[in-house]
């Protein structure tokens, strides 16, 4: 199975930073008898891997050579490999730039390198269905891709950044067969390859007559691509800690 993790962009939210956003410390861990701090990309790669991934692939931007020295070769014995995005031009043009190394019949997960969320075991329920949406509920789902789905499960439509979002559920992350994968694709492509937001694209796909199904596992989800989302994180992790639920 593999698992992309978009890495290109520059993160402006939350510059000046002498390192790419992906290597920003939030909370720690123990190795042994040593603690460390833990960057937050590590988050996503720890869920992917609790999935079941074996091969990553970070969709990297110019200058990211850091990301390339932190992660390296292998991550707890998973096979790691680095494709370069030249420009920042959009989730979707980052999630396809793996797809000529994955064949149809095999899995993909996707996720964002700087989100933290719960529980950590979550991405193990979005591996079946061609295409599989994890949910978390938030108090801003304007900020995010809401999901609107029926009683099954079926996805309806996404809410792209929609100020009277009527859902407050939106994605974190999704997995997917190489199939559904390239059948996006070509649609992205058919489309002039102007979707930036995932949504947009999806609801394309869904308007064709391709199907999506959501699963509600999520339960905490925090961007810490902004100030206030990296102190949220750093609260939530801390108070993980003293109640003895420790990530990593």
């Amino acid at each position: 199975m593999w698992g992309i993790v978009p890495a290109a962009g520059r993160g402006s939210r939350i510059q000046p930073l002498a390192f790419s956003k992906e290597l920003l410390p939030v909370g720690s861990r123990s190795d042994g008898d040593n603690e460390r701090p833990v960057a937050v990309s590590e988050y996503i790669v720890e869920r992917m891997l609790l999935a079941g991934v074996t091969k990553l692939c970070f969709v990297i931007g110019r200058g990211k050579s850091d990301v390339v020295e932190y992660f390296g070769q292998h991550v707890r014995g998973a096979s790691v490999c680095y494709v370069v995005q030249e420009e920042p031009r959009g989730l979707c043009d980052a999630l396809f730039r793996p797809l000529p190394f994955i064949h149809d019949d095999e899995r993909v997960c996707f996720g964002l390198p700087d989100t933290i969320w719960f529980p950590e075991n979550a991405l193990r329920h979005v591996t079946e269905k061609p295409l599989d949406f994890l949910l978390f509920p938030v108090d801003r789902p304007e900020l995010f891709d809401a999901v609107e789905c029926d009683d099954a499960g079926n996805v309806l439509r996404m809410e792209v950044k929609a100020r009277a979002a009527r859902s407050r559920w939106i994605w974190g992350a999704f997995g997917l067969d190489g199939r559904t994968l390239r059948a996006l694709y070509d649609l992205w492509c058919a489309r002039e390859r102007r979707d930036e937001y995932l949504g947009t694209l999806v609801n394309a796909y869904l308007e064709q007559g391709g199907t999506a199904h959501a699963v509600p596992a999520g339960e905490k989800y925090v961007d810490v691509g902004t100030l206030n989302g990296y102190r949220e994180a750093t609260h939530l992790l801390d108070r993980r800690r003293s109640a003895g639920a420790l990530d990593l």
